[in-house]
């Protein structure tokens, strides 16, 4: 748990927003809104990205696939845009706000674990004093995948928002955290 707060700090500082420490596992940034079905958003003026949350890829477990929708398509808030491949499931992406693609993260496409953080430590987690200069690029991904977040590198789409009060349905931090820790408890 602390070093996922300490990963944490470490995002929330070069995004420039603040982030709450809850009870659980999952990483909750404050300043973003949050979707009950596990869809994060952050809104700037007009435009809002997003991505799953990191409860969400958490319980999903190592991402292999992210279905990504088209530039120019529109989506609306509520319903599914795409979907999330694991090794465990397939979940749908939901939109948490209606709007126009403007961009994709087409680095999802070939690195659909930048959703998931710290997944990947544990195909190094028995190998010291790595010389990562000279290991292969799959190892080096590896290592790369260890620094991101579905917060940072693994946001999948950007969109022009068509109703910005939609994001007034959404829960803050604290709620979603409150939510997810109830959610957890029935399981």
């Amino acid at each position: 748990m602390a070093a996922r707060f300490l990963w944490a700090s470490r995002v929330a500082s070069h995004l420039r927003i603040s982030i709450v420490q809850r009870g659980f596992a999952s990483v909750v940034l404050k300043d973003l809104k949050y979707a009950e079905s596990h869809e994060w958003v952050k809104i700037d003026g007009n435009k809002a990205t997003f991505g799953i949350t990191d409860h969400a890829q958490d319980h999903l477990g190592d991402v292999v696939y992210v279905e990504l929708p088209d530039l120019g398509r529109s989506v609306s808030q509520g319903e599914s845009f795409g979907a999330v491949e694991s090794v465990k499931a397939t979940s749908d992406i939901n939109s948490p706000v209606s709007g126009k693609v403007v961009e994709v993260n087409e680095v999802l496409s070939e690195s659909p674990g930048l959703v998931s953080s710290f997944d990947s430590w544990n195909v190094l987690a028995d190998v010291k004093d790595l010389n990562f200069e000279k290991l292969d690029v799959t190892v080096k991904k590896c290592r790369y995948l260890v620094n991101t977040s579905p917060y940072e590198d693994g946001w999948i789409i950007k969109v022009e928002l068509s109703d910005a009060e939609e994001a007034k349905k959404l829960m803050d931090s604290d709620k979603y955290s409150k939510f997810c820790e109830e959610e957890d408890a029935k399981h």
